[in-house]
């Protein structure tokens, strides 16, 4: 089996991309150096650069140079081939793909886009590169606007016509299925039947976010301007609406994500438009296009700069309404590495249709030994959606919250529960373009729950001396409705801390969720994914000076973390001194930790390589661990690594993320009956989605335990 792969459409707006993505994700989780290959691109691109070679150099950060990924423009293909020197494309196109395999571990190719107005012409070109560089193919038949009879038969012809020309076929997607068809074939295993595969086939429904443009891509066809709503630029447009009538008329044509085209002397229409924008009584659409060059008059200019939050983009272009909408509807959506919402959806929907690991094995002949950070990110993702846990977010009105919400839910990561006022979420949501039907929204102060939760609370800490009014104070915080939700089963786990600090996300969890039985202590670890290798450093957040028993537990928990993440753990507890190099009382808290934590995985029946001290470059360094530790199964090769002391830990954790440009996931909470999780204030949207994900499998392997 060769490490490489062939994609390829046999007509125009397959849904191709989409695929890309998701392939080129499931083998990043096996194989870290990948190169991306398109033989043949087109002449007149989406933009400066190749839309998809930009789109997955950038998104998936690859280390290739733009001239190392394709070899001719269509039309060079096309004149070569009718002038006779097929065998100069061939050999040429061949010459550079050995040069990529020479250098990388994986090539994956991408056929062509079927704009040439001659599909016949280029399915036989496809199937002559993939042929000549002995590349498998996996076939994206798209069932956009077909019938069930129609996908069959389309799919069928391209499946005989690859065999006739003996090329190897990997698996065979239907993207963009109707729903009639999937009702139709019912099962992959009916389809396989039907087309007398040996080999995987997938279905994939038509999603209309991924073929639908954005305003961005409606700028970019038309080389509009934008005067108002920059910010809003990745709203999705689902129809045309031209405005040459009345208001009243106007307004009942108006759908989610119309894109409202007008020339600019109708302040009626422009007005009343951003009316319905702010409007609950009115669908959301999705943006304005000025015609005809007539500029907005300045008193409506003024009317909308006003308004606080623009709720809209607006263009403008020179061109009358008549020409701009014959060149728009021509216009289809276009996935840019910077929309985390449409490939959110793209992978989303490729994990829930297409049994990863079945294709793997098809694709993959050679696994690698080293764990980029995107290939644990992946694992994390994948492992999460395997079983969905439900996560509740006390924080919901959060803008980086909600718009996490949105990618989790598309990419099936979690079931979740957002705390706070349900009009206002659902309204700033709205505001934002964000999309969270798929979650649940509890409002704490008027919930079903809530007297129940106050009597829990009660309950549980009357003996503290609380009150039942002090517990009704407390069950109107969300981060102790979300707490209890948790602690009560209603929730399988909480992240939260993106606008609180450690100790206000954490305090109920110490109060009433607890440690587990035998832990007496809640500590922290960061997952560090370094560029070809991931790391757990422990405790960097919670304890700030552990005494010798509380450091042994830290050790011991973190290196039970690691396996929840299927990290094998080697741990090494960390001092200025490897073995007996040194002295102090610093070294000698070490020397205690580590010989009480081999005690009690004695104790516990647990069985991993620990040591310490050791310094911290004989624990990462092969070379140097030999040196100072030659008969080590720790030193030079741990996995865990315990700090001292929060000072340490989170100094060193901090220089490692820096200096290294390593990800840092977390902190993630270990000791903990039930997961609860921490995240910094200065969180990104990406940390949010990356710690619901960590939480989600605590939660399934606790569960499992």
């Amino acid at each position: 089996m060769a490490n490489k792969l062939y994609i390829t459409a046999a007509e125009e707006r397959s849904g191709k991309s989409a695929i890309i993505l998701g392939v080129m994700q499931v083998i990043l989780k096996e194989i870290s150096r990948i190169a991306f290959f398109r033989p043949i691109i087109n002449d007149h691109v989406f933009g400066r650069l190749d839309h998809d070679i930009e789109l997955i150099l950038k998104y998936f950060n690859l280390d290739m140079e733009y001239s190392e990924t394709h070899a001719y423009t269509l039309s060079q293909a096309r004149q070569l081939i009718t002038s006779g020197q097929e065998e100069i494309l061939y050999e040429n196109i061949l010459k550079k793909y050995k040069q990529l395999e020479a250098s990388y571990d994986f090539v994956l190719c991408e056929g062509t886009d079927f704009m040439g107005k001659d599909p016949g012409f280029e399915f036989d070109l496809n199937a002559n590169i993939a042929a000549n560089i002995g590349a498998p193919v996996l076939i994206v038949a798209s069932g956009r606007e077909k019938g069930t009879e129609e996908i069959c038969t389309h799919t069928a012809i391209i499946i005989d016509t690859l065999k006739e020309k003996r090329v190897d076929i990997a698996a065979c997607i239907i993207n963009r299925a109707p729903s009639t068809f999937i009702r139709d074939t019912a099962t992959n295993t009916r389809c396989r039947e039907q087309f007398g595969c040996d080999f995987p086939l997938y279905v994939i429904p038509e999603n209309r976010s991924l073929g639908n443009p954005t305003i961005d891509d409606v700028k970019r066809w038309l080389g509009a301007e934008t005067l108002y709503g920059e910010a809003s630029m990745l709203n999705l447009v689902s129809n045309y609406l031209v405005a040459a009538m009345q208001i009243g008329n106007f307004l009942d044509y108006i759908k989610e994500g119309s894109l409202i085209i007008t020339p600019g002397d109708r302040s009626d229409i422009i007005i009343s438009s951003f009316a319905s924008r702010i409007s609950s009584a009115y669908p959301n659409i999705a943006g304005i296009l000025i015609t005809g060059g007539i500029e907005i008059s300045a008193s409506v200019q003024r009317l909308i700069q006003g308004w606080t939050g623009i709720p809209m983009p607006v263009l403008f272009v020179e061109s009358h309404t008549y020409d701009t909408v014959h060149s728009v509807i021509e216009l289809y959506g276009r996935i840019k590495s910077t929309d985390t919402k449409r490939i959110a959806t793209a992978l989303g929907l490729f994990t829930r249709y297409v049994d990863v690991a079945e294709l793997t094995s098809r694709v993959v002949s050679q696994r690698s030994t080293k764990i980029t950070p995107r290939m644990f990110e992946y694992s994390l993702v994948e492992t999460a959606a395997s079983d969905r846990q439900h996560i509740v977010l006390p924080e919901g009105l959060g803008e980086r919250i909600l718009n996490a919400t949105d990618i989790i839910l598309r990419r099936g990561i979690a079931d979740i529960t957002l705390l706070g006022k349900v009009n206002e979420i659902q309204a700033k949501a709205a505001r934002l373009n964000i999309n969270i039907e798929g979650a649940q929204i509890i409002d704490p102060t008027s919930s079903e729950y809530y007297d129940d939760f106050v009597l829990t609370y009660f309950d549980l800490r009357k003996k503290r001396g609380v009150l039942i009014e002090v517990a009704r104070d407390r069950m109107f915080d969300p981060t102790y409705f979300g707490t209890m939700m948790v602690h009560k089963g209603l929730a399988d786990g909480m992240v939260s801390g993106s606008i609180t600090t450690t100790a206000q996300t954490i305090r109920p969890a110490f109060e009433f969720i607890k440690t587990k039985p035998g832990v007496s202590v809640v500590s922290s670890v960061f997952i560090m994914c370094l560029q070809s290798k991931v790391l757990v450093f422990g405790d960097c957040a919670i304890v700030p000076n552990p005494d010798a028993r509380q450091l042994a537990e830290i050790a011991i928990s973190s290196a039970e973390t690691a396996r929840i993440f299927n990290i094998e753990p080697r741990v090494a507890l960390l001092s200025y001194s490897t073995g007996g190099s040194g002295s102090g009382q610093d070294v000698d808290k070490v020397v205690q930790a580590t010989a009480i934590a081999k005690q009690l995985m004695a104790e516990r029946g647990l069985d991993f390589p620990l040591e310490g001290p050791l310094q911290y470059d004989a624990a990462f360094d092969a070379a140097v661990g030999k040196l100072k530790l030659p008969n080590s199964k720790v030193a030079g090769r741990a996995t865990v690594f315990i700090f001292p002391d929060l000072n340490t830990g989170n100094n060193t954790y901090k220089a490692v993320q820096q200096a290294a440009n390593a990800v840092a996931m977390g902190p993630v909470l270990q000791g903990l009956n039930k997961p609860v999780n921490d995240l910094s204030r200065g969180c990104t949207v990406q940390d949010i989605v990356d710690t619901v994900a960590l939480t989600a499998i605590q939660a399934l392997r606790a569960k499992k335990c």
